[in-house]
């Protein structure tokens, strides 16, 4: 193993050093190799993926399958970031398939796991810290959620909100969470919550003031034209340079033909 390789302890370790965690998803070989190499500590394979790789509607049609042969194609970069996993929806109902489907990715090359929720599903967090796996928490807008409750909406705006996400942060920490994705929660909400733990919060869309901050990697570099979150300031366009490129070529292959 490579000396520097980061671990779970290392994220975990950031917070009390005040060193803010640069965190992105990863979907492939190429994509990890390259985040990898610009420095990134913390790599999720998404089940976002099911929308910017795989054309979904949403997540809720991801598998289990699905997140396998993606977390094998970033293991396989050997990264020196730490490589989570999403565990899909539907493959952590019971704390029997918690476990079971948290081992699978962790065999496919994941290094730690994330589902969505709070004490709703402490058991099957309990289950997966008691089986050595790394977990990370997910709490705020639960994109697995997105079709009972309709889209996706800003939590923490009422005081029951408040409350119910702070109690859910605290057990998580309890129950042996090493971090947590706080999505699309309001900035005062997000701030408490990080304020309050010993462990660090991973924002999107949630304020400035989390540990850190994870986007879809595909958001940050303008590779997904068709839709971007309000919350991301692209940093490139690369569907444009993409297309221009493709154009370019066509367009000399045109040339070669008329002359």
């Amino acid at each position: 193993m490579n000396p520097t390789k980061i671990t779970a302890d290392t994220i975990r370790a950031m917070k009390g050093r005040g060193e803010k965690i640069a965190a992105l998803t990863a979907y492939d070989y190429p994509l990890a190799k390259m985040l990898d190499e610009a420095g990134v500590p913390f790599l999720l394979v998404g089940d976002s993926l099911g929308m910017v790789v795989l054309g979904y509607p949403d997540t809720t049609l991801v598998t289990m399958a699905d997140m396998e042969h993606h977390v094998r194609a970033v293991a396989r970069a050997k990264p020196q970031a730490l490589v989570t996993a999403d565990l899909p929806f539907g493959s952590y109902d019971t704390v029997a398939d918690a476990v079971a489907n948290a081992r699978r990715l962790i065999a496919a090359g994941a290094e730690a796991v994330k589902a969505e929720g709070g004490r709703a599903i402490l058991p099957q967090v309990q289950a997966i810290v008691a089986a050595g796996i790394p977990y990370c928490g997910h709490l705020g807008m639960l994109p697995q959620h997105v079709r009972e409750e309709g889209g996706y909406h800003i939590k923490g705006r009422t005081e029951t909100e408040r409350e119910a996400l702070l109690a859910d942060a605290r057990a998580l920490e309890a129950a042996g969470a090493f971090t947590m994705v706080l999505e699309i929660i309001t900035p005062p909400v997000a701030k408490e919550i990080t304020a309050s733990l010993t462990i660090p919060t991973i924002g999107i869309g949630s304020g400035p003031d989390c540990d850190g901050q994870i986007l879809v990697t595909f958001d940050l570099i303008g590779f997904f034209p068709w839709f971007t979150p309000r919350f991301v300031k692209p940093r490139t366009n690369c569907a444009a340079a993409i297309q221009a490129a493709v154009g370019e070529w066509k367009a000399s292959l045109v040339a070669r033909v008329v002359k």
